[in-house]
């Protein structure tokens, strides 16, 4: 694994869990770049940001107003020095160093099986497995410069950045893999805020990437039709199998009635 990697830490009021997060990915990752990107933080974020950094090198971007989450890793990004990004979100527990190895390995290594990697948590509201929002997780490694071309298209899309670069990478045929993060903890927004609060933020979300979705129909087409060519090419090719396999067969018959 030669190409070097930067994780970037976007953040807004994450004041209980933000300095467990630097710490771990600091302790795992000690050769890499950390990037936090506090998006305009209200509570003690920055100031636990401030004095972490005394003790831990990392960038402490600090955003004068919360712009959402797609602005946040677009200046992440625009601010990462190394090939490989490695999205963690600011708010998970339970992080082990085998997490950031099943992450970073399908995309690091020399036969790479994926271009983008996206790590699920194993302790969410909804089973990993029945799960329909898995591909919306934070935690995800991808190569910058697959990235850069649409930076300026998510940067304003707030929540639905993931949607986006989910559909990019399929309607370019770009090979994506899931993992399973085993022990890793992502708090439901009712377990963070009021429930009144949450289910706000959950209906805003939702719309932020139903609009995301209708705006990039494109990408959509593109992607079925990727899906149907990939399809299509799996069809010739068991047909071509099932005719050199009868072809095979005619001739033994020839060769043993001949």
């Amino acid at each position: 694994m030669k190409e070097k990697v930067s994780i970037i830490i976007c953040a807004y009021n994450e004041e209980e869990t933000i300095e467990e997060v630097v710490r771990k990915c600091h302790e795992y990752n000690s050769k890499s770049e950390i990037i936090v990107v506090d998006d305009g933080s209200s509570d003690k974020t920055q100031d636990i940001l401030s004095n972490l950094n005394k003790e831990i090198d990392f960038k402490n971007i600090r955003l004068p107003e919360n712009k959402g989450k797609s602005n946040a890793m677009v200046v992440g990004v625009e601010n990462a020095e190394n090939e490989v990004i490695l999205f963690w979100d600011a708010d998970v527990t339970g992080i082990r160093k085998e997490h950031f190895d099943q992450i970073l390995k399908p995309v690091l290594d020399e036969n790479a099986e994926a271009d983008m990697v996206l790590g699920s948590p194993s302790e969410t509201l909804i089973d990993y497995r029945v799960n329909p929002f898995k591909s919306l997780t934070g935690e995800r490694a991808l190569y910058k410069k697959d990235l850069e071309p649409i930076l300026e298209n998510i940067r304003d899309i707030r929540f639905g950045v993931e949607t986006y670069i989910n559909l990019y990478f399929q309607a370019h045929g770009k090979k994506v893999k899931y993992t399973l993060l085993d022990g890793l903890t992502h708090p439901t927004k009712y377990g963070k805020t009021s429930p009144a609060k949450a289910t706000k933020e959950f209906i805003s979300e939702g719309q932020e990437i139903a609009v995301t979705l209708l705006k990039n129909y494109d990408l959509i087409t593109k992607t079925i039709g990727n899906s149907f060519e990939e399809q299509g090419e799996k069809f010739k090719d068991s047909i071509k199998k099932m005719q050199d396999d009868l072809n095979d067969k005619i001739q033994t018959l020839l060769r043993n009635n001949g």
